[in-house]
C-alpha cells in the first residue's frame, strides 16, 4: 500500500514571504470585486493555518473542540472529501465558518472507493469533453450563491495510482489529467463562482518518483494554491517527507504551499517527528498551513495517524503548534 490513500482508509485504496505578504495570487489584482479581496486574504493569510480532516468534519463541533483542547489551539482549516455522486452542501461552508474555520473541499471524480480505480464513467477525457458539464456547472453555481471563499482540492494525488483520475488508470492518457482541471475550472469561471481558491494537490513523489508533475500541472492562471500529502513513514525528519516534493513545486510555480494532508505512522519515532515537522514548518515560510489527518482505524484510517494517539505524542503536537502564529478566521 502507498502513502497515499489508499494507505489512509482501510476500505480502500519560493513563493517569497514578501509575495506572501503582499497577497500575489492568480487573477487580477486591482479592481478586483469584494469576493476577490477575501480569496486573497485566504491564499495570503495574516497568519498561517492549521487544519484538521476528522471522521465528521466540518460538521461535528465536539470532534473540533476535542481537536481544540489535545492541541491547545483551535483549527482554522477544516477538510472534507465529496464524491462527484454528491451535490455542493452550503451547511458545511457554513458549518466551517462558524468554528472559525476556512473550508477545504477535497472533490474526488468518481462514484467512491467501492469501484476501484477502473471507473470509466469518470474517464478524463470524459470530464473535459462536457461529460459532466451540468453537474460540475451545478455545483459551481451552488458554490458561487454561497459567497464566503471555498478552498476546492480537485482530484488530488493525481501522480499516484490509486485513483481513477491518474493517467495511468482507467483508460486515462497523458496530458488529459491537465485538459480536465482546465476544463472544470472554467465551467466556474462561467458560473461567476469567484470565490473558488483552487488547490492543486499531488502526492509526496517518494511514492511516485518517475512521475513527471509539470506534465499534470495545469497552469498559475488555474491555480491559486499547491499542496502535497504526505505521510510519515519510517522517516525521522519531516525533510525526508517532504523536501523533494517542495524543491519540484518551486520548480513549477511560485503559487504558496499548503500541506493537505499529513500524519505520522504509530511507533517509537512518532512523537519525534511531530515535533521535527513543526521545526520545518516554522523554516519553510512559503507553506502557509497544514491539515493534519485526525483518524485512527476506527475511523477509516488504515493506521492511527491522529497527533493524539499517545500523551506522547499529544504533548509534541501542542508545544510545536504553540510555537506557530495562526490566522484569525472571520466567523461572519
Amino acid at each position: 500500500m502507498t502513502a497515499g490513500s489508499a494507505a489512509r482508509f482501510a476500505v480502500a485504496p519560493m513563493l517569497t514571504l514578501g509575495l506572501l505578504l503582499t497577497g500575489c495570487v492568480s487573477g487580477p489584482a486591482q479592481s478586483a470585486k469584494p469576493v476577490d479581496d477575501a480569496v486573497r486574504r485566504i491564499t495570503a493569510p495574516q497568519g498561517r493555518y492549521f487544519g484538521v480532516s476528522t471522521r465528521q468534519a466540518p460538521w461535528s463541533r465536539a470532534e473540533t473542540a476535542v481537536v481544540t483542547r489535545k492541541a491547545g489551539h483551535a483549527p482554522n482549516l477544516l477538510e472534507y472529501f465529496v464524491k462527484w455522486t454528491e451535490d455542493f452542501r452550503p451547511a458545511a461552508v457554513r458549518a466551517s465558518y462558524a468554528q472559525g474555520a476556512v473550508p477545504l473541499l477535497t472533490w474526488e471524480p468518481w462514484a467512491g472507493s467501492g469501484a476501484g480505480t477502473r471507473q470509466p464513467r469518470y474517464a478524463l477525457a470524459r470530464i473535459a469533453e462536457g461529460g459532466f458539464d451540468a453537474y460540475v456547472t451545478r455545483f459551481a453555481k451552488a458554490v458561487r450563491a454561497k459567497g464566503r471563499p471555498v478552498v476546492i482540492r480537485f482530484a488530488h494525488e493525481m501522480n499516484g495510482t490509486w485513483f481513477p483520475w491518474s493517467e495511468q488508470r482507467n483508460g486515462n492518457h497523458r496530458g488529459d489529467y491537465a485538459k480536465a482541471w482546465r476544463h472544470v475550472h472554467d465551467l466556474f469561471e462561467r458560473a461567476g463562482a469567484d470565490n473558488v481558491v483552487w488547490l492543486w494537490s499531488p502526492n509526496v513523489v517518494r511514492d511516485a518518483p518517475a512521475v513527471s508533475l509539470r506534465e499534470l500541472y495545469p497552469g498559475d492562471a488555474y491555480v491559486d494554491l499547491v499542496g502535497m500529502t504526505g505521510y510519515q513513514d519510517d522517516e525521522s525528519t519531516a525533510g525526508a517527507v517532504f523536501d523533494a516534493t517542495l524543491a519540484r513545486l518551486r520548480g513549477l510555480t511560485g503559487r504558496p504551499v499548503v500541506i493537505a494532508e499529513t500524519g505520522a505512522r504509530p511507533g517509537r519515532k512518532k512523537a519525534a517527528w511531530i515535533a521535527a515537522f513543526f521545526r520545518w514548518f516554522a523554516a519553510h515560510r512559503e507553506v502557509i498551513g497544514f491539515v493534519w489527518f485526525e483518524r485512527s482505524r476506527a475511523d477509516g484510517g488504515h493506521q492511527d495517524w491522529r497527533f493524539t494517539q499517545t500523551p506522547g505524542t499529544t504533548r509534541a503536537f501542542a508545544g510545536g503548534l504553540d510555537t506557530v502564529r495562526l490566522a484569525r478566521i472571520s466567523r461572519s
